[in-house]
């Protein structure tokens, strides 16, 4: 598990460093004497503020905002530095960047079958973010790898789980094109389940591109267009016997005309050519009576 720690500042151990760095420079300086001989003392004090500017130096670090450090000793996890600033740690410690800033993720349009067996284009937008810099460091080989082949697997799994439209599954509750935001919900807690393993905390998932695949493409878009059609007409039909219905009621209540039932059949024959027409309808007058 992610263990926070907080070094000491690194602030002190970069004047030390600097301190040694100029003293070695004074020892080596002072090494010859004034007979022409070195003093050995001084050479060896001298190596040894040269070894330990080097060590100190090694101990520094910086962690810029929304980055981190995981250090490591030998081997073993010690510890994740989340706050900024200059830092000092044991200089034997093995650190590993890790950022923790929000990432974008544009998956590429992938071709799949959605429930229904229709092939299909569909790709997706993700924002994600190291949450566990532990799991992302040791539990996964590369997390920004496992993130990308994931998130296709669960897009391909998102796909395959439910039809495209209704048009085929019309007691589907769920469909692609029609989900919106329960569809991103149920993309967002499946990368989630997925992506967890390495310590990554989805922010936001969204269907980013849906469409049939090129080869059934045509054919789908005249099937949806013939079932507009359809359900036009059903509506134009629907309310053309309406208007029918009252207009028979009202020449009936206001007795303005009596028909019977040959002349009714051919009145309505007449309203429904003229509703239900797709053109005007031309009018013919009829200067006889209505038997002529």
């Amino acid at each position: 598990m992610e263990k926070l720690i907080k070094p000491i500042s690194g602030y002190l151990a970069l004047v030390a460093a600097l301190a040694c760095a100029a003293l070695s420079v004074i020892c080596f300086v002072n090494a010859e004497g004034a007979d022409g001989t070195n003093n050995p003392l001084f050479i060896i004090l001298g190596i040894v503020l040269v070894i330990a500017f080097f060590f100190l130096l090694k101990g520094l670090m910086i962690i810029n905002p929304n980055h981190s450090r995981v250090l490591n000793f030998f081997g073993k996890y010690v510890g994740t530095v989340k706050e900024n600033g200059l830092f000092f740690v044991n200089p034997l410690f093995s650190t590993v960047k890790v950022s923790l800033r929000s990432d974008n993720l544009q998956g590429q349009t992938l071709k799949v079958n959605d429930k229904m067996g229709n092939p299909i284009e569909i790709g997706a937008v993700i924002v994600w973010q190291v949450g566990d810099t532990y799991k992302a460091t040791y539990d996964v080989t590369n997390y920004a790898s496992y993130v990308r082949t994931q998130s296709e697997a669960a897009v391909r799994h998102l796909a395959g789980s439910f039809p495209y439209d209704n048009l085929e599954d019309e007691g589907a509750d769920i469909t692609l094109r029609e989900g919106g935001d329960a569809v991103n919900r149920i993309l967002e807690q499946e990368l989630t389940d997925r992506l967890a393993p390495a310590g990554i905390v989805i922010k936001e998932a969204r269907i980013s591109h849906l469409a049939y695949a090129s080869e059934i493409a045509g054919a789908m878009l005249q099937r949806q267009q013939a079932t507009a059609i359809v359900a036009a007409r059903a509506k134009i039909v629907e309310g053309a016997v309406g208007m029918v219905e009252m207009a028979l009621q009202k020449l009936s209540e206001k007795d303005i005309v009596e028909l019977d039932n040959e002349k009714k059949a051919a009145m309505v024959s007449n309203l429904m050519v003229v509703l239900c027409g797709e053109k005007a309808a031309a009018p013919v007058l009829n200067t006889g009576t209505l038997y002529q």
